[in-house]
């Protein structure tokens, strides 16, 4: 008797089905891809890096729940650097080298950033990093940065903020400037200056702090005697906070005042912040709204923020750029479909990659590309883009006390 015969197609297809079945199994039995990093849960910077803590988790549960990267489900390995960068260039030593982590995300602020860039640049591992503010030291080609403020934010972002004062109702022609000595800060200070007097205002008072100060009633106090129509405070924080309560003790309302970056979420609840300005890469509003996922996460994280008990439970800049940052690692993945650090790199300078804040290159010095920076005010007890106009909340525009 003569047994039918088995269409070759169908051989063929069955074998593949079997390898696809092999190496779905093989990669499951590889166990998940463990991603390494640090963030500050505990000391100064503790307020604004919870953020970023809440925000990595809400995205490695969305990328499992569509069935992980490479078919993998993802495991964040998270250390406390405890807001000091020489901890967290220990702790990147052990996740590289004791954990043996498959990849790594940078840590919250300029300071531990820098540190976890020199450990990954050692090991040759790609960092995506949130908030990098100094882009001159990022030396290292495999650092790519979530944190869109340009190449050049020194004469870019106070430009911007002095855009954005001259189309508000007062436009300031005397400014105090007073800043925390935290690295980044005290560059974006240093550069705000020359950019001030280019710009033609007189410079009334310039006063620094150590980083950790918590005495800010002597400041508020010159402050107030210099008489300046426009307060630029480099506070990185609850900086901010402090300063504002000194001002409240002493009875003293700023014309107008910006603040680099604040703990968002504690400052925009203090009644004594009415019309405070700082910067941003996304707000709660459109039109960054309309980006792809961006509605998705915004639900998500109003949600588990509210549980947290956080004390703004908005998206904004510090949870755009966490957000970004792992939506950029995630890109690399995929496109290159493998863990390679060298492949992922390289892909990711030569391409655009979709995010929040849109598509995002990494083929400017430092692997920056455009300063995305926006100004945004506190109004209403929310924060609201007031510049460009483009970008502005429905009906926001730059209001002055």
């Amino acid at each position: 008797m003569t047994r039918p015969s088995i269409p070759r197609r169908t051989v063929l297809a069955a074998g593949a089905a079997g390898l696809a079945a092999a190496s779905g199994l093989a990669r499951a039995q590889q166990g998940p891809i463990r991603i390494g990093s640090t963030l500050a849960l505990t000391g100064p910077l503790s307020a604004t890096a919870l953020v970023h803590k809440l925000v990595g988790e809400i995205y490695i549960e969305q990328v499992n729940a569509r069935g992980g990267w490479l078919g993998r489900k993802l495991e964040w390995v998270l250390k406390d650097d405890q807001s000091k960068p020489d901890l967290a260039r220990t702790l990147y030593e052990q996740l590289v080298t004791a954990d043996k982590v498959d990849l790594l995300m940078g840590p919250y602020a300029t300071g531990a950033i820098l540190s976890a860039m020199g450990v990954a640049q050692r090991y040759n591992k790609v960092l995506v990093h949130h908030t990098f503010g100094i882009p001159s030291l990022s030396k290292y080609d495999g650092a790519f940065p979530a944190w869109s403020l340009g190449s050049d934010p020194a004469n870019t972002v106070p430009g911007t903020v002095l855009d954005a004062l001259a189309a508000g109702p007062k436009p300031p022609k005397t400014v105090a400037v007073v800043t925390s000595k935290f690295p980044s800060i005290q560059f974006l200070s240093a550069g705000a200056r020359e950019v001030f007097k280019k710009r033609g205002l007189t410079e009334v008072l310039f006063l620094e702090w150590e980083f950790g100060n918590r005495d800010f009633g002597p400041i508020a106090n010159r402050v107030k005697d210099a008489k300046p129509d426009f307060v630029w405070v480099g506070a990185i924080g609850l900086e901010g906070n402090l300063l504002l309560d000194a001002m409240k003790k002493i009875e003293y309302v700023p014309p107008q005042h910006f603040y680099l970056y604040p703990a968002p979420g504690p400052l925009v609840t203090l009644p004594e912040a009415k019309n405070a300005l700082s910067v941003t890469i996304f707000e709660e509003h459109p039109p960054f709204t309309n980006a792809p996922g961006a509605a998705e996460f915004v639900k998500t994280y109003n949600e588990r923020a509210k549980a947290a008990k956080l004390p703004d439970t908005a998206v904004e800049v510090q949870a755009a750029a966490s957000y970004t940052a792992w939506q950029i690692l995630d890109a690399g993945v995929q496109a290159t479909k493998s863990l390679d650090d060298k492949a992922i790199a390289a892909w990711l300078r030569a391409n655009r990659v979709d995010t929040l804040q849109g598509k995002l290159r990494f083929n400017g010095p430092g692997n920056y590309g455009d300063d995305l920076m926006r100004v945004k005010q506190v109004q209403d007890g929310h924060w609201k883009v007031v510049w460009p106009r483009e970008f502005a909340a429905p009906g926001a525009k730059v209001q002055s006390n």
